[in-house]
């Protein structure tokens, strides 16, 4: 009989071990995740609003200014006509222009320098000798990024959307984005931009946390999407452009050149882009942990 008592006292102890464990848990995901915002409050003033900062605007208001100067240039002419030619035009701009090479580049030059800036600066060991985790530091950086690059990408999508439309055909355009498929695409199009800094967004920072010298490696992952055309079907899905072109509203012509392959339906492509992300970040958080720094030679 006596040992029932004892029985009692080893299940109380062990369902107080429980919730002291699970207290604890709750207690260490509450700080990381205040730490993740302290540490994506400091990088977002530095994606905004430091030196390198300008590159990416230029980057970004580009085609802004280029519609921009062609709307001026519009201006008095005969606006009458009609929109599906304009399908097309976008869907080669968009495609062509902003998601393969602006988009791009830009994503390059803000996750890169995400931690090689910091090396660049001798300023990266402040956050190491800080209590916080690493993992925790990737995150936040990488957040900081992509709050940066899908704001100003997010409008340079919609500004360069906008801007075509209405400087060639204004009256046509209200009714075809206030009621028919206009609004539609361009919130396609807005999401591929998004999906397309998350997936190049997290690529990059892996390569800025590996290489010493990233523009080589940016350089041949560039030349692997702009190919990506020309690669049989198999190798097109080793990609992140291939799933970005079977998502946009309106498939874009690659060319005689280019080697057929069916779009990627949108419930694999989504979340294979996703999952793609997560695995990069998990390799970048690994990564970190061993990672020491040595600003000889930077």
């Amino acid at each position: 009989m006596s040992s029932t008592p004892e029985i009692v006292n080893q299940t109380d102890a062990a369902n107080t071990a429980r919730t002291d464990a699970a207290r604890t848990a709750k207690a260490s995901w509450a700080l990381w995740i205040r730490q993740t915002f302290a540490i994506l409050n400091l990088e977002i003033r530095k994606n905004f609003l430091s030196r390198r900062a300008l590159l990416l605007y230029l980057i970004a208001g580009s085609p802004l200014v280029m519609l921009t100067l062609f709307a001026f240039f519009r201006m008095g002419r005969d606006n009458a006509g009609s929109l599906n030619g304009l399908n097309t035009a976008f869907a080669a701009i968009y495609g062509g222009l902003i998601l393969r090479t602006l988009v791009f580049f830009g994503c390059a030059w803000v996750f890169m320098n995400l931690f090689r800036g910091e090396v660049i600066d001798r300023s990266l060991h402040y956050y190491f000798l800080a209590p916080v985790r690493r993992e925790v530091l990737v995150a936040g950086k990488y957040l900081s990024g992509l709050i940066a690059t899908v704001t100003l990408f997010g409008i340079t999508t919609v500004g360069s959307m906008l801007l075509l439309y209405f400087s060639v055909y204004p009256a046509e355009s209200a009714r075809f984005f206030f009621e028919g498929a206009g609004a539609g695409q361009l919130l396609g199009y807005l999401g591929v931009t998004v999906l397309a800094c998350i997936g190049y967004g997290s690529a990059f920072l892996l390569v800025g946390l590996f290489f010493r010298n990233p523009i080589i490696p940016a350089g041949l992952l560039y030349g692997w999407e702009w190919i990506n055309f020309l690669l049989p079907p198999v190798l097109k899905k080793v990609s992140v452009i291939h799933y970005l072109h079977s998502l946009v509203p309106v498939p874009m012509s690659e060319g005689p050149l280019a080697v057929l392959a069916e779009p990627t339906p949108a419930w694999i492509a989504v979340p294979g882009l996703l999952v793609f992300t997560g695995l990069v970040l998990v390799a970048a958080a690994l990564h970190i942990r061993r990672m020491e720094i040595s600003y000889a030679g930077d």
